[in-house]
């Protein structure tokens, strides 16, 4: 039977260097990402990228404002591949460096929806799978916070985005000891290196129960703290 893999959220180098590390173990692999432009309606990018192995990709729509999205979503995961073995989300959320009076109220609404909403919908179908199931790995990826510089117009959205991610998928970990499948969560602590970060997080990946619960942050030299 062959495992059946789902890289979902948004479009950036990392999320290519999982696609491509996906692409090492199983000939066809799901992926989902949130739309680039916050304006634009949300339809899927068909990952023209070079970075990503598109041949081997099952390409889902999927808008994360949706809770109706997420469940269509993983029910056509489901009906391509016939199971989740293993879902990694990516946050890694583009910078919106607007002062706070340029943010116009329909902005705010998607800025929201795509990247914290949509995080929520999508992980109550995925555990709801795993735990009918009775098996499957999540994994939680996203960088560390950067601060920036002082003299750059604020990213409100970013960081704030990152955050949120952070805290719920620290409540996923926290809550994952008590359930039928895995849960783990993986930081970069600075940009470079998204090959070797995407190998090991699919190692530790593949390790399962042995690392469930943890948050594995990645170091230089493969040093890593957990």
């Amino acid at each position: 039977m062959a495992r059946g893999i789902l890289i979902a959220g948004n479009k950036s180098s990392l999320f290519s260097a999982l696609c491509v590390e996906a692409a090492k173990r199983v000939e066809k692999y799901a992926v989902a990402l949130i739309p680039q432009e916050q304006t634009q309606k949300p339809v899927p990018n068909r990952l023209t990228d070079p970075l990503y192995v598109s041949n081997r990709q099952h390409v889902l729509d999927w808008n994360p404002a949706s809770p109706v999205s997420a469940k269509t979503m993983i029910l056509s995961v489901l009906n391509k591949m016939e199971h989740i073995d293993d879902a990694i989300l990516v946050c890694v959320p583009p910078a919106y460096r607007k002062t706070t009076e340029e943010f116009s109220t329909a902005e705010i609404d998607r800025l929201v929806d795509y990247n914290i909403k949509g995080w929520f919908f999508l992980v109550r179908e995925l555990t709801a799978v795993f735990t009918a199931h009775k098996r499957g790995t999540l994994s939680l990826v996203l960088p560390e916070l950067n601060a920036g510089s002082v003299d750059e117009t604020p990213d409100f959205i970013g960081p704030a985005a990152v955050a949120a991610f952070r805290s719920f998928a620290q409540g996923i970990i926290l809550s994952s000891h008590s359930t039928p499948y895995s849960a783990m969560g993986f930081s970069l602590p600075e940009p470079g290196g998204e090959n070797a970060f995407a190998a090991f997080v699919f190692k530790n990946m593949e390790e399962g129960k042995r690392n469930s619960g943890k948050w594995i942050k990645y170091g230089k030299l493969g040093f890593f703290g957990r």
